[in-house]
């Protein structure tokens, strides 16, 4: 077990894999991403972990892709907010357990899953980028169950 904690770590430490970065990629995906766009509908929350060329991507009928801008999603938050689906009540808060999150550089994909009050929703696979003030969510795949 030594043996693998100390290669695991050397092999850490030569993909440039940053434990802080981890730690960081985190706490955007629940502040921005849980906290401001799902649970709160917080538009300051949400501006301060996606990127403003974020798009989810969906596949459509006949194989095409639709996308959905961070625009378009933070219209729909405010109109949750006027109609009072947001913000969410405890029982149907959203929370996600993370599965995995993999970085290389600047670059990073983060794989959780969602659930809605207790139950597992989705599974999401959130890409991101480091920029100068940070670690910004630019796109999202997910599998519903």
């Amino acid at each position: 077990m030594i043996v693998f904690s100390i290669c695991y770590s050397l092999f850490a430490q030569q993909q440039g894999v940053n434990e802080a970065d981890i730690a960081l990629i985190k706490s955007t995906i629940q502040t921005s991403y849980v906290e401001g766009l799902q649970n709160e509908g917080d538009t300051m929350k949400i501006n301060m972990g996606f990127h403003p060329g974020f798009e989810l991507l969906i596949p459509g009928k006949n194989g095409e892709l639709e996308k959905y801008s961070i625009t378009a999603w933070k219209e729909k938050i405010k109109s949750n907010l006027a109609s009072g689906k947001l913000p969410r009540k405890d029982g149907d808060k959203v929370s996600v357990k993370f599965l995995n999150v993999d970085v290389t550089g600047d670059a990073a994909m983060a794989k959780f899953e969602f659930y809605v009050g207790e139950k597992l929703t989705f599974v999401d696979y959130q890409f991101l980028y480091k920029f100068k003030d940070g670690w910004k969510i630019v796109s999202k795949i997910f599998y519903k169950f």
